[in-house]
């Protein structure tokens, strides 16, 4: 994650110069509509010089117009676009444009010049924007700057080609509609905004007073310290108190150097949309974050990545360079629209590792027949290994099961005429399978905990935080 340099590009070019009307134009033109009422009412002039009249009207406005309009194409400017070279999948990116006046129409009183400039940044198809436009008042030599948050909803390699100006003329009689060729190319990757955020509060945990202080440290033995409120009793040391004639308490740490082996399904499952992204870059983003903690602990991290076989696999190291080989192994996986061959991957697990290890299974659970592969995938694992299963949830089925309904049922069909019935009638139809979806989910559930596996059952954008919690939570209770 080091490698995340601002990329930042610059351009003075505008082309492509198009004459917009405003409102004012249409409103002066449509005035020459009622110049034959007034000059036949004035005047009584003929028909053929009210025509003239008209023309020559409307032949002034449009000079004028035109005129105006060079005006406007006498403002130059520049605009730099800066961003870092990785995007972050489903998080808010910053970008930041700069903007800066080059050359601008004159007045002869010297008067200050204004005008009013849109900027719409051509971000790539499919991102979304907090700002679709900048507004900015245009004076000679202002420099100004403006930032944006785009969402990218996929991975990859993603381009910004152009930026779309349009800059009112000095007497508001037309817009300037001109692009400028910008080109900017990033590669979105997993959340790595997440991951930085993680390290810091890992960083912050392990050291000093912001420590995170639990009943049981963990198995290996760390370090003396003085009694303080909250330690567990346990922990003292009655030699080393008697020593110093004054409480002392041992320190334990979680062991280290413990395998994690993290198991990610890119199969059919993984490929349905889940607020706003597919179940596999919420699995994936999990599967780093879960690697992140596991290598700040000391443990040595392994991933595959398996359909209907392990199409990758990375053996278990330690150390935090470890991350960024794993981060460049996984960012290109894309989810198959195949069935996962569960069994098989437990299988290769377990010819490949005799060692007791975390193995961590990240997919999704429909029922007890649907994923009766799976649970005995799951259960073959549990005897050598420490098995987890995660399931990413759907919230949208969790919001269906259980809505907020402002009134009654019962309320609604007394006050409601025929026609409504139909809807509650369909909403409670939707609201019993989602129902019937969840109490499923649960009974595979239970399966899976009666053939000795842990279970994670989570709303898929809240994963990477509970996995990593329930991670630590195993770590300090030594369970591996």
């Amino acid at each position: 994650m080091s490698d995340l340099v601002p990329l930042s590009v610059q351009s003075e070019q505008l082309r492509h110069g198009r004459f917009v009307p405003t409102l004012r134009l249409y409103g002066l033109l449509g005035v020459g509509l009622l110049l034959p009422l007034i000059l036949s009412w004035a005047f009584g002039w003929s028909l053929g010089l009210l025509w003239a009249a008209i023309g020559l009207y409307n032949l002034g406005i449009s000079a004028i117009a035109l005129w105006d309009y060079r005006r406007a194409a006498q403002w130059q400017v520049s605009l730099e676009r800066t961003c870092e070279s990785k995007l972050s999948i489903g998080r808010e990116n910053t970008i930041h444009l700069k903007l800066k006046v080059l050359g601008h129409p004159s007045r002869p009183n010297q008067q200050a010049i204004v005008a009013p400039l849109e900027i719409r940044d051509g971000y790539p198809v499919g991102f979304r924007a907090d700002q679709e436009v900048l507004k900015v008042e245009l004076s000679p030599e202002i420099e100004a700057d403006f930032s944006y948050q785009v969402f990218p909803p996929r991975r990859g390699e993603m381009s910004w080609r152009t930026v779309a100006l349009r800059i009112r003329s000095p007497w508001g009689f037309c817009w300037r509609l001109a692009e400028m060729p910008l080109s900017t190319t990033v590669h979105v990757y997993p959340d790595l905004i997440g991951l930085r955020l993680l390290s810091i509060r890992l960083s912050l945990e392990a050291t000093g007073n912001l420590q995170r202080r639990f009943k049981v440290g963990g198995t290996e033995f760390s370090e003396l310290r003085e009694y303080s409120v909250g330690d567990d009793i346990r922990m003292m040391d009655w030699k080393a108190s008697a020593r110093s004639q004054r409480p002392i308490v041992r320190l334990l740490e979680p062991e280290r150097e413990q395998p994690l082996i993290i198991l990610l399904d890119r199969g059919r499952l993984m490929t349905a949309q889940v607020e706003g992204l597919r179940r596999f870059d919420w699995a994936l983003n999990a599967a780093l974050a879960l690697a992140l903690a596991g290598l700040r602990r000391g443990d040595r991290v392994g991933i595959a990545v398996f359909d209907k076989a392990i199409h990758t696999w990375i053996a278990p190291q330690s150390g935090l360079a470890h991350l960024s080989h794993i981060l460049e192994r996984l960012h290109t996986q894309e989810p198959e629209g195949v069935e996962s061959d569960y069994v098989g991957v437990a299988s290769q697990v377990l010819n490949q590792y005799t060692r007791r290890a975390l193995v961590v299974m990240l997919t999704d659970i429909v029922d007890e027949i649907a994923s009766q592969e799976l649970l005995g995938a799951m259960g073959r694992l549990s005897p050598r290994f420490l098995p987890l299963c995660v399931a990413l949830r759907d919230p949208e089925i969790d919001a269906q099961a259980h809505p907020h309904l402002q009134s009654s049922p019962q309320s609604n069909l007394q006050s409601s005429p025929q026609s409504n019935l139909q809807p509650n009638i369909q909403r409670l139809y939707s609201q019993a399978v989602a129902l019937d979806l969840l109490h499923q989910r649960r009974l595979a559930f239970a399966k899976l905990q009666q053939r000795g596996s842990l279970v994670m059952d989570a709303p898929a954008s809240q994963i990477s935080v509970q996995l990593v919690e329930q991670y630590l939570r195993l770590k300090t209770r030594g369970r591996l």
